[in-house]
């Protein structure tokens, strides 16, 4: 006689609307997920150590992706002088921690990009000097800087200020040092809310020419 082969099974279906609800859920925060790691973000200031420029709960869109193009070594123009850096302060320095709840921990920061890798930063007589040239700083208040003698930035790293100049308003780089660009999470040059416009960048009056 000939052999019968049985039908094969249907194919099942487990989970149900469950299944189907996980589907929709993953699909749709995945690129949301990967927009703001990979892409851009919004940040709020906490603070007055960029005032003028920057006020207290300013609304910044955080762009990330010229970060991601640096450490991949892809053509980018970030960093540029004038960027307004969001980074977290050296982990080796006190001055870089701040305590919520009983626990100590790195915030973010918001300051000005003065110096690029390898080049020197000094303040004479009140005014920010990069490799021998006084910087234009249109952007900053009428506080006072104290002297600091020239400091050579280290490959990776950047100098950063903040647009508030008067004494014990901006902890920046001339309290804990040189900031490590892996520690930075991308510039934020533009201003969303409440006054909408360019606050950084070399267009904003940042390049020290």
């Amino acid at each position: 006689m000939p052999r019968v082969t049985p039908p094969s099974p249907s194919p099942r279906v487990s989970g149900g609307w469950r299944e189907v609800w996980r589907v929709w859920i993953l699909g749709a925060l995945l690129p949301v997920w990967l927009a703001t790691t990979f892409g851009a973000t919004l940040a709020r200031v906490d603070g007055n150590s960029m005032e003028p420029t920057l006020h207290n709960r300013d609304l910044l869109l955080l762009l990330k992706y010229p970060r991601w193009l640096r450490a991949w070594g892809l053509p980018t123009a970030y960093p540029q002088r004038g960027d307004l850096l969001i980074f977290k302060a050296p982990a080796d320095s006190p001055y870089s921690y701040d305590t919520r709840l009983g626990l100590r921990y790195r915030p973010y920061n918001v300051k000005r990009l003065i110096a690029l890798p390898g080049e020197t930063v000094e303040i004479r007589d009140g005014q920010v000097v990069v490799n021998g040239r006084v910087l234009a700083e249109s952007y900053v208040n009428d506080g006072v800087l104290s002297d600091q003698p020239p400091v050579r930035v280290p490959p990776g790293k950047v100098w950063v200020l903040g647009d508030n100049r008067l004494i014990g308003e901006s902890l920046d780089s001339r309290a804990y040092g040189p900031v490590d660009l892996r520690d930075v999470a991308g510039p934020a040059n533009l201003r969303l809310w409440p006054a909408p416009g360019l606050v950084g960048g070399p267009e904003a009056g940042g390049d020290g020419s």
